[in-house]
């Protein structure tokens, strides 16, 4: 009878290993909230853009994924305060892409230190 239980126990606590390492995000309300939040996402872009432009914004996403974020957050924005009159076109689209890309230019700079080191042998030439 012991066996038996130990065996149940043994089953149980590795269902629950198993279950933890297949859901490393957690908590399941959470993944369900995410879930849904990106369901919310898609269905107002769905509304807000047409196939080429919604085509062109996949694409972007995935080669770069944070640009696209941005994008996607910038278009949802002005479609929560009105700002769109209609469904976004590519050409619409690449507009707010130039915005995005000039809001998060990045201006690198080279800058060279020169060190001022005294050279010994300078002073070996008299």
């Amino acid at each position: 009878m012991a066996d038996e239980e130990l065996e149940a126990l043994r089953q149980q606590r590795l269902a629950q290993l198993q279950g933890k390492s297949a859901d490393p995000s957690g908590d399941p309300s959470q993944q369900e909230a995410k879930q849904r939040e990106a369901e919310i996402r898609n269905t107002i872009l769905a509304q807000v853009l047409d196939q080429a432009a919604r085509a062109r914004l996949s694409n972007l996403a995935l080669v770069k994924p944070d640009k696209a974020k941005a994008v996607e957050n910038h278009l949802i924005q002005m479609a929560r305060f009105g700002q769109l009159a209609g469904k976004v076109s590519e050409q619409g689209l690449i507009e707010i892409l130039e915005k995005v890309s000039q809001q998060t230019e990045k201006k690198t700079t080279v800058k060279f230190n020169r060190r001022k080191v005294l050279d010994s042998d300078e002073e070996d030439d008299y």
